[in-house]
């Protein structure tokens, strides 16, 4: 009877020393696993920090170029409404084509004091010949030629602040993605850690390889979600 009951133990002891390491395995996996989700976590939420701040920069530089553009607009049309009223009192119903300022005269005076970038929108209204062709267009401001470059900055930056807001959305949801394996990993880390205190065979096999399961699912996982250094 004792040399059957002999054998037994040995075998007995050599998986609890199997589970014991396998347990050790798990909590070490897991423990980098944890410290590797975390530093990813952290790096995610640097790049979602500096998305944000660029998105509001962005937005408040695109606001100021649409403000400068608003203004530009003002002046343009101030100007262009004196000039009309100067060519009126002049009595130049007709404008010669091509239309050159006389800078005796108040219109000429104002003609020159033009934008640089309202002065093309101007030609190519007056080469319509507006004060006669009754389908020319009603003004320098529904030409093509009327572009102004605040304008132009003002929609560029509006779309930067766009990709930078997007770039922070996808931030946080990699950052969130991170923060779910680190839970995971703790999981392990409990399991594990559990099942290698109890005395029963079996609930430790089964708290192990829980502990497995959910390591062996979140290195799974992991391998999928983008690296940010």
């Amino acid at each position: 009877m004792g040399e059957t009951a002999e054998p037994a133990q040995v075998t007995e002891s050599g998986w609890y020393r199997h589970l014991d390491l396998i347990a050790t395995i798990l909590l070490a996996v897991a423990t980098v696993l944890t410290a590797w989700s975390a530093f990813q976590s952290s790096q995610w939420g640097g790049v979602q920090a500096i998305a944000y701040s660029a998105a509001s920069r962005e937005r408040a530089e695109s606001n100021q170029a649409a403000t400068l553009a608003g203004q530009q607009t003002t002046i343009d049309v101030l100007l262009f409404t004196d000039w009309l009223a100067a060519l009126h009192a002049e009595g130049d119903a007709v404008l010669p084509e091509p239309y050159v300022p006389d800078p005796d005269q108040y219109s000429g005076f104002l003609f020159e004091r033009f934008r640089a970038e309202f002065q093309p929108a101007v030609h190519a209204w007056l080469a319509e010949d507006p004060l006669t062709d009754p389908d020319a267009p009603p003004s320098p401001f529904a030409m093509d030629e009327y572009v102004l470059a605040s304008t132009t900055e003002s929609v560029r930056l509006d779309k930067a602040s766009e990709r930078s807001a997007a770039l922070a959305r996808v931030a946080i949801e990699r950052k969130d993605h991170y923060v779910l394996a680190t839970v995971l990993c703790a999981s392990v880390l409990f399991f594990s850690g559990i099942g290698s205190k109890l005395g029963s065979p079996r609930k430790r096999t089964a708290m192990i390889a829980i502990g497995g399961v959910v390591l062996l699912s979140t290195v799974a996982v992991l391998v999928t979600f983008p690296v940010q250094v």
